[in-house]
């Protein structure tokens, strides 16, 4: 019985030793990371900030059309070169695009 103490004993401490010196080197090794990430943002930009306002809408085109509004117009247009709109359908609903 003596010898199965001394055995449970032993591996007891082993295993505690070994479990304190993973911990110290993980311990380090995240120490390090942190430190080498520090020295990445420092010698270049700022880390990535991620922003919670959307993105601005486009920019409106010359005379204040949108790039929707130019797309509507061309389709209108070839409509009436196709012959599917008379030139009056065409003002009409050309006018009703531009009132917005």
């Amino acid at each position: 019985m003596p010898g199965l103490l001394r055995g449970v004993a032993r591996t007891a401490a082993i295993a505690g030793t070994a479990s304190a010196v993973s911990g110290r080197v993980q311990h380090r090794q995240q120490e390090k990371w942190a430190a080498q990430g520090e020295q990445v943002y420092t010698h270049a930009e700022a880390p990535p900030q991620e922003s919670a306002e959307p993105p601005p809408p486009p920019a409106p085109a010359a005379g204040g059309m949108t790039e929707d509004t130019i797309n509507q117009l061309k389709e209108l247009a070839q409509l009436k070169d196709q012959g599917i709109l008379t030139e009056e359908e065409f003002a009409a609903q050309k006018a009703k695009i531009l009132a917005g």
